[in-house]
């Protein structure tokens, strides 16, 4: 008989969030793959228990040539427990390639739950909870976030991001350019920790906020566009936007369908808008 994977959720802060279950896991496992073994040791240790199995990293640096060893293992009969530093694994942490190796070789897969930043920023935010989108990290590059956040622009659902202390500030700056100003937000950090804060307000004042500098885990939350009237929208304004997508170095075809998306107007309409505008010079 083949093993079991386990996928472990683990404290965003406080170890006395962990679930009563994942000290029963450390010990039970086979083997532990943990993102960083000594922040493992440091839970297993708060929590009063001492792994017996095997302890090995996995992490980004090294899950694809260790994914074959585990499902090695797995296939051999191992309880194999997958731990990540804070959360859930594969939820922007490594766990994904190992779960999809898995399911190919028809592992048996359950989960021990746990905290989640997405869920509890979600709740402390106070910005609609019915319908959300998670959409993890933003790239590194400007221009690269830039690009993604204008895609995004007409998302009507509430949308989580994670981000880093050293780009929440442009990255806020950006989410203003391209949501707009107005658009609420929060902006929460160190969940669950010593120094948790919450910062609510528009974006534009919480770009403000952030070029103090922000420490910390951060996990920012925005409210979904409001429903698009395209009756509002003149031709004019909609080669408008066409030509600033196509500034940030969108092909016209790209920018054209992406305005019509976010404005709910025909592509065809935006198309004769832009050749209209381009016909009047």
């Amino acid at each position: 008989m083949t093993g079991l994977l386990i996928l472990a959720g683990t404290p965003i802060g406080e170890i006395t969030d962990a679930p009563p279950r994942l000290a029963e896991e450390l010990v039970a496992a086979d083997v532990v793959a943990a993102e960083d073994t000594r922040r493992m040791w440091r839970l297993a240790n708060g929590l009063g228990v001492t792994p017996k199995g095997r302890v090995l990293s996995y992490f980004e640096g090294n899950e694809v040539g260790r994914t074959p060893e585990l499902v090695e293992a797995l296939l051999g009969g191992a309880r194999v427990l997958l731990v990540t530093d804070a959360g859930m694994p594969s939820v922007s942490d490594p766990g994904y390639r190992l779960v999809a190796a898995a399911v190919e070789q028809g592992i048996r897969i359950t989960a021990v739950p746990g905290p989640s930043a997405v869920l509890t920023a979600l709740a402390l935010s106070g910005l609609p909870v019915d319908r959300f989108c998670f959409e993890g990290f933003l790239p590194r590059k400007g221009g690269e976030r830039g690009s993604r956040l204008r895609d995004l622009a007409a998302e009507p659902r509430t949308m989580v991001f994670f981000e880093s202390p050293h780009r929440i500030e442009d990255s806020l700056v950006q989410m203003a350019e391209a949501f707009g100003g107005e658009r609420p937000a929060a902006v929460c950090r160190e969940l669950t920790k010593t120094y948790e804060e919450v910062k609510r307000g528009p974006l534009a004042e919480l770009a403000v906020w952030a070029a103090d500098g922000v420490r910390g885990e951060i996990t920012v939350v925005v409210q979904g566009a409001p429903p698009a009237d395209p009756s509002a929208l003149d031709p004019a304004e909609l080669a408008r936007r066409v030509t600033v997508r196509e500034e940030a170095g969108e092909r016209r075809k790209e920018a054209i369908a992406a305005v019509a998306a976010e404005t709910g107007v025909p592509k065809r309409e935006v198309f004769d808008a832009v050749v209209a505008a381009k016909n009047k010079g």
